[in-house]
């Protein structure tokens, strides 16, 4: 256990319109959202698991297969698609007191136990020279804006990708934040955050059908099914 209270929250529609009905879809063999939840009661830093929804489809599952994870039903007027997370993450907050909050999403199936304890830790070692923390992806590529010019190398000057000063991609798999900073900021991500690196395959993210085709891939692979 962690000499700080942690509370995780993982947030779902009912509604998906890209890819519809995939927080409780199929995905190698079990319900899309069961396995960030799993992955979430098996690490040990954590206090409580948190479900906050609108769906009688993940709130009659959770009840049955999580019976230690709190559900919320999310209010009317917090469902609409165009709702910002921060709202929604913050009627959770004003619900379930509690030092920290990690935030993640079902939509994260790869993402392990271990690399969100690892996640924990480091936060918690760094922590209060950091104030928050949010994962990243490494990236080595050449990128340009919408005008031809380059953001990240000199065209004059062709280093192989992989000698490139990496930028990071925001991959939205795990947030560590307080609720002073959520409702100072409006946002999860504090004034001194740790950018916490995960692995490519783990980070993941279904957001259109071809991830979700894809993300199943892997992790059949990963886990040999």
């Amino acid at each position: 256990m962690s000499a700080y209270k942690l509370t995780a929250i993982v947030p779902m529609r009912h509604s998906s319109e890209r890819v519809p009905g995939k927080n409780y879809r199929d995905f190698a063999g079990k319900p899309l959202f069961h396995h960030i939840v799993s992955s979430l009661l098996d690490c040990s830093l954590i206090d409580k698991v948190v479900i906050d929804t609108d769906s009688p489809i993940v709130i009659e599952q959770s009840n049955k297969y999580f019976p230690d994870v709190l559900v919320l039903e999310r209010p009317e007027h917090l469902r609409d698609g165009g709702i910002p997370m921060n709202d929604v993450l913050m009627n959770t907050i004003n619900q379930v007191p509690s030092e920290f909050y990690l935030q993640t999403h079902s939509t994260n199936p790869i993402l392990s136990s271990a690399t969100i304890e690892a996640g924990i830790k480091k936060f918690f070692e760094v922590y209060p020279m950091y104030d928050s923390l949010f994962s990243v992806t490494r990236k080595q590529v050449r990128y340009w804006d919408g005008l031809a010019r380059p953001l990240n190398h000199n065209p004059n000057i062709l280093l192989r990708t992989q000698d490139l000063p990496p930028v990071f991609e925001e991959n939205s798999c795990m947030y560590i934040f307080t609720k002073a900073i959520l409702e100072r900021k409006h946002n999860r991500i504090g004034d001194r955050p740790f950018l916490y690196e995960i692995a490519e395959q783990e980070a993941q993210d279904i957001d259109v059908e071809l991830n979700f085709i894809m993300a199943e891939l892997l992790y059949k692979q990963i886990h040999k099914l």
